[in-house]
């Protein structure tokens, strides 16, 4: 029995633990062997290197295998697809560009039509004037990381040096003619009939592969990986840290509804969890924390706008870059953003609005306001005297300087404590 894991999509933690985990399974169900069947841009760089040290500590072969027809093997793909024992394409698949992007900056590529050397160190492996030393450790990490794969399985180590630094691509029968690649199948049963009887290195053992007509099983991911798989989408990490934050504030707010503490306590939590497994820029969290800070002390202390418009800012640039973008796979949906951002610049145009609003409203309390008002007499006045009159569904005692009838239609001219003076209307 041959066991079949497919990792489609970015590389990341749920990636790496599902083929950890697949691969044990494997193992303890007697397989003879493993597909690795690869479809990926690429991905983070710590998952990448737990995949393929989980790949050289298995204890049975594992034949990386690019399908279906127009899959990729890309960025950390490449890495992967040289790390096993048998490394197969698919027909109008491709394999390639596997220059590292770190968190920093972009990491300086040489051109595709240069020539590097396959081992030791060049003129290439030195720095330009003004670049970026840490980007180009990153890079040289990477181009040694490389050609030690492709030195362990016998490969082509120049193109593999150059797919790193120059960022060079290969089809599936250019990669199978440049021997950066074992053969081209077309399913994963010609595979097994072209691997059949190849010996490879296991660990510290040879093994002449037995695979031409055994079963294949699939290994699906468990729950946990399916939940680490989901929350680790950093567009679904982005909404649970702000539904977190938006509903710990609501609690604080509404003290004692409860509802939106606990669920914003456990959003937050996961959110974190996630974020701390994703390459986070700190100084775009920053940002949003001071955002969101501006935006609720818009709401509580009306500024006219001065807050919430410094608050969206912020909490846009912040929202843009707490992903490293430059990580195939790894970017917030820019529409999600935008639409966070339309609602938020919505509501503060109607905060200020109503703000405006409320200035060049008719006041409703106070002198200003009763001087206003009509009402009714409840009994007969005479010139000079008192009575009791009806205004704004409340009694007054009011004065009038002529005799006025029951029933008279009355208006406020001045106020004296809580005596008005009234004349008719």
């Amino acid at each position: 029995m041959v066991a079949q894991i497919a990792l489609d999509g970015p590389i990341g933690p749920a990636a790496a633990e599902y083929f950890d985990d697949a691969s044990q399974r494997a193992v303890a169900d007697g397989a003879v062997a493993i597909v690795l069947r690869l479809d990926t841009p690429g991905g983070l760089a710590d998952s990448m290197r737990q995949i393929i040290a989980s790949m050289l500590a298995c204890k049975l072969p594992v034949l990386v295998y690019v399908a279906p027809g127009g899959a990729r093997a890309a960025s950390a793909g490449t890495y992967i697809l040289y790390a096993g024992q048998i490394a197969a394409m698919a027909p109008a698949t491709h394999v390639g560009a596997a220059t590292p992007v770190p968190l920093g900056g972009a990491t300086p590529m040489q051109d595709a039509n240069d020539k590097p050397a396959a081992t030791g160190s060049s003129a290439k492996d030195k720095p330009a004037d003004g670049e970026d030393a840490e980007s180009h450790k990153v890079l040289n990490d990477s181009v040694a990381y490389m050609r030690s794969l492709a030195q362990l399985r016998g490969r082509n180590v120049q193109w593999a040096v150059q797919a790193v630094r120059g960022a060079a691509t290969l089809t599936a029968s250019e990669a199978a003619q440049q021997h950066a690649i074992d053969f081209v199948a077309t399913d994963v049963a010609d595979l097994l009939a072209r691997a059949d009887g190849r010996n490879v290195q296991v660990g510290d053992r040879s093994v002449t592969l037995q695979l031409k007509g055994a079963s294949v099983r699939d290994y699906s991911p468990g729950a946990r990986t399916r939940f680490l798989a989901v929350i680790t989408n950093p567009t679904i990490a982005y909404l649970l840290l702000l539904g977190g934050i938006f509903g710990l504030l609501l609690e604080a707010l509404h003290p004692g509804a409860m509802l939106p503490g606990i669920v914003g306590g456990i959003c937050l939590l996961v959110g974190l969890y996630a974020l701390q497994l994703l390459p986070v820029n700190y100084a775009g969290l920053a940002l949003m924390a001071l955002g969101i800070g501006l935006l609720v002390a818009e709401a509580v202390i009306p500024s006219v706008g001065a807050f919430g418009a410094g608050g969206l800012v912020a909490f846009v640039i912040g929202s843009v870059m707490l992903m490293k973008t430059g990580v195939p796979g790894y970017g917030v949906n820019l529409g999600v953003i935008g639409g966070l951002a339309t609602g938020a610049a919505a509501l503060l145009a109607l905060v200020v609005w109503l703000v405006f609003r409320s200035r060049r409203a008719h006041q409703v309390n106070g002198d200003v306001a009763i001087l206003t008002e009509f009402g009714e007499l409840l009994e007969p006045v005479s010139t000079g005297g008192e009575a009791w009159a009806m205004l704004r569904g409340e009694r007054w005692r009011v004065r009038c300087d002529s005799a006025l009838p029951a029933g008279a239609r009355v208006r406020v001219v001045r106020r004296q404590g809580l005596l008005l003076w009234v004349e008719p209307v």
